[in-house]
């Protein structure tokens, strides 16, 4: 039973490192034209949009750049490192 909490551990990083992976693709993507009507153009803002437009609310585009897929990285990532320390 102890091992639960450690599995459960395992479990939220292995989505915490996908949604990471999900993240720079949608950033790499949007580096190009791509097409809107794309499968997986549809997937990658469907999946990303909840999360980046309240970060969008709160800190606007800076200079055109667009900072709220590295801001939410962030957050990943220190999610992850609580993770870690539990």
């Amino acid at each position: 039973m102890s091992n639960v909490p450690y599995a459960l551990i395992e479990v939220l990083t292995a989505i915490l490192d996908l949604y990471t992976f999900i993240l720079i693709a949608r950033a790499l993507i949007s580096w190009v034209n791509p097409d809107p009507y794309n499968k997986i153009v549809q997937f990658l803002h469907r999946i990303t949009e909840p999360v980046l437009a309240p970060v969008r609310r709160v800190i606007p585009p800076i200079m055109g750049m667009d900072w709220s897929v590295l801001i939410v990285l962030l957050g990943v990532q220190f999610l992850r490192s609580l993770l870690f320390q539990l």
